[in-house]
């Protein structure tokens, strides 16, 4: 296995055009959560030319909706939720400058289409290991939404925080070209 890819928000083209499905990559710096709730008062905010409460533009969303911390945690734990419900709001987004996003399972069509013209990069984080996770994120603070509680957008500052590339600025689907792989492969006995 090769060593993983370091990433430092905010991302830059140059960041992601050599990502590959199946990469490895830890990535430091600011992230910003959001859910179903954040994306869809996003994308009305962008629809009538408002300002978004956080700068977009290079920025990773990450779909999660973390549990309290405990004293002396940044967050609780915060594993990624499934991504296929922000699929309607993430064409949007990517083009206003949001440039990477991590959650898990398959995306549609046009959330890939808009992730190859939009040079951006879907990453998959484990499901199940929110609390490994959350050991990466070294500060949080909610920026908006307060209201929605769990779902509120916040700006986590993570460090090494562990991913895999999902799809890839060339619209490569790990989720597709792993089940075409297993499934040329002879089994062994």
């Amino acid at each position: 296995m090769s060593e993983a890819i370091r990433l430092q928000t905010p991302l830059q083209d140059r960041d992601l055009t050599a990502l590959q499905i199946g990469d490895a990559v830890l990535i430091s710096g600011i992230i910003y959560t959001a859910r179903d709730a954040a994306h869809k008062r996003l994308v009305e905010l962008l629809k009538t030319g408002r300002d978004l409460p956080f700068e977009l533009r290079g920025q990773i969303v990450y779909y999660v909706g973390p549990t309290p911390e405990r004293p002396g945690q940044a967050i609780g734990s915060a594993g990624p939720t499934t991504s296929g419900r922000m699929d309607p709001y993430t064409p949007l987004l990517l083009e206003a400058g949001m440039k990477g996003i991590i959650g898990k399972g398959q995306r549609r069509p046009a959330v890939i289409e808009s992730l190859v013209k939009n040079k951006a990069v879907y990453f998959a984080a484990t499901g199940g290991a929110g609390v490994l996770l959350a050991q990466t994120v070294k500060a949080s603070r909610i920026v908006a939404y307060e209201e929605l509680g769990a779902e509120a957008i916040r700006e986590l500052v993570v460090e090494d925080f562990p991913a895999i590339v999902a799809i890839d600025t060339q619209g490569h689907d790990l989720y597709q070209e792993g089940v075409k792989r297993y499934r040329q492969e002879e089994p062994t006995r």
